[in-house]
């Protein structure tokens, strides 16, 4: 077979990165906080950020062909070990509030598959809930350390069908109003342009977080950058095209949104059922009843089991493969006799569990704590997405050594410095303002107060457990 026949194409490399990067939460979450005026936020942050984003991976993908650790050989290679360290402990400590918010929509997906509604976890209290995330939580963290290659497996085949579902959402959508022309928009004055135009106050900035988290995760696509069979034409086309995907599927998305959920009156329970019932109500208009939103949900509980179990042992290899004595102490190190890194599970078991508790000090109702731990999400994970600017800016503070790379985003090192750094402040900028709470303080000051306070408390506490394992690795060197 021809080397040809082996290589991915512009088109391949689009369709694996938008299955990496996109999904139907992604539309909903961000309509449920802006409204309808999201479509210029998503054409603005796609212009500004997503595109220079996933070129930047791509360069650094290419320059670092055999770098199979990613972002934390990339910082290494283009700074110093104690920084890829760190640069691969975000990486894991990030996931710890994704880890957590997974139990919730296992949960929830499991409720509208049992019963086709929300009944099911809107009549348990936030005790029961978070009892029941422990279990189903402790659950998939014991079965990790079994191996599951089974249901990671499914779970791709679920993240495939996923991808279908979010096209077949935008496709009924907009094909209601051909087969029924008297359908009432729920969104007024849709035809106008000024109905999209967001308000750019204050808390419309605490909002981007939502944005980049969304749009974030591009370093997953590095691995591929070397496999097409062009790189400098083929990757940076496949991802353009990837792009105009996202931006695509995010602004047909929020149309249908305002199709059907009111933009100037937004439901409380929007971000934890949006998607749900707006395929419930696509199943009514097409005269097909529940079955879209029993397939959505049971798609959706699928995934999210895949993603949670994958989630829970990906990361900690990453972090473990090849751990340096110098930062990690032994005892995180250590493996059973059937190489599973016992402790690591251990150290992530207690985290998540810890803030899965936290909410019953803060927390009263189960959309509150939905929207809460999205938010937190938001603050935290793209965190990792600094390191990735990072390693640009070292890359081409460093161009002549790096200069022979097969893709450069720019062959201007000045250029690539200044993409590169708006890049990372524009991350930070959204991460801080993120921490702001989306709770009114007038509507629930306690709510308000623990968002707040967990929101600053939780990525500081993770960076702070990262600092300290060095200092205990080098007490542990000393006294050996």
């Amino acid at each position: 077979m021809k080397k040809d026949h082996n290589q991915l194409n512009w088109l391949m490399v689009s369709l694996i990165a938008f299955n990496m990067v996109w999904g139907l939460g992604n539309v909903v979450n961000n309509y449920s906080t802006q409204g309808i005026s999201v479509i210029v936020s998503w054409i603005l942050i796609l212009a500004i950020y997503f595109i220079p984003y996933a070129l930047i991976v791509g360069q650094l993908g290419s320059t670092f062909k055999e770098s199979g650790g990613g972002v934390s050989e990339w910082v290494e290679k283009t700074s110093t070990k104690r920084l890829a360290y760190f640069a691969a402990w975000t990486y894991w400590v990030v996931h710890i509030p994704y880890l957590a918010q997974k139990p919730q929509r296992i949960l929830i997906s499991l409720g509208w598959v049992l019963q086709g509604n929300d009944k099911f976890v809107s009549g348990l209290s936030i005790q029961w809930v978070v009892i029941l995330c422990l279990i189903i939580f402790g659950i998939f963290l014991y079965l990790s350390t079994k191996g599951l290659m089974t249901l990671k497996v499914i779970g791709g085949l679920a993240g495939s069908a996923m991808l279908i579902m979010s096209f077949l959402f935008v496709l009924l959508a907009v094909g209601v109003p051909f087969i029924n022309p008297g359908m009432q928009f729920a969104t007024q004055h849709m035809e106008q342009v000024s109905t999209y135009i967001p308000n750019f106050d204050f808390s419309y900035f605490t909002t981007i977080s939502l944005l980049v988290f969304a749009v974030g995760g591009a370093e997953k696509i590095s691995p591929y950058v070397n496999q097409t069979r062009n790189p400098a034409r083929e990757f940076p086309k496949g991802m353009i095209v990837m792009a105009i995907m996202v931006g695509l599927s995010a602004i047909l998305g929020s149309l249908a949104m305002g199709m059907l959920f009111d933009s100037g009156h937004i439901p409380e329970d929007l971000m934890r059922n949006g998607a749900f019932q707006a395929f419930q109500i696509l199943g009514k208009h097409w005269g097909v009843g529940n079955v879209l939103v029993i397939i959505y949900a049971l798609t959706d509980m699928i995934g999210q089991i895949a993603a949670l179990a994958f989630s829970i042992d990906a990361p900690l290899q990453i972090l473990l493969h090849n751990a340096d004595d110098e930062y990690i102490p032994s005892w995180l190190r250590k493996r059973s006799k059937k190489g599973v890194l016992t402790n690591g599970y251990l150290l992530t078991g207690i985290l998540v569990s810890l803030l899965i508790v936290v909410p019953l000090f803060g927390i009263q109702e189960i959309d509150g704590l939905v929207k809460w731990m999205t938010n937190l999400n938001s603050v935290v994970m793209p965190m990792r997405y600094l390191w990735v600017f990072f390693a640009y800016i070292m890359l081409n503070r460093a161009w002549k050594k790096y200069k022979d790379a097969e893709y450069k985003m720019t062959k201007s090192p000045k250029l690539g410095f200044i993409i590169g750094a708006w890049c990372f402040l524009f991350t930070a900028f959204a991460c801080i303002l993120g921490m702001v709470p989306k709770v009114d303080f007038k509507v629930d000051p306690v709510a308000w107060q623990f968002s707040l306070l967990t929101n600053i408390l939780t990525p500081l506490v993770l960076i702070a457990l990262g600092i300290i394992l060095p200092w205990i690795a080098r007490r542990e060197k000393k006294k050996v």
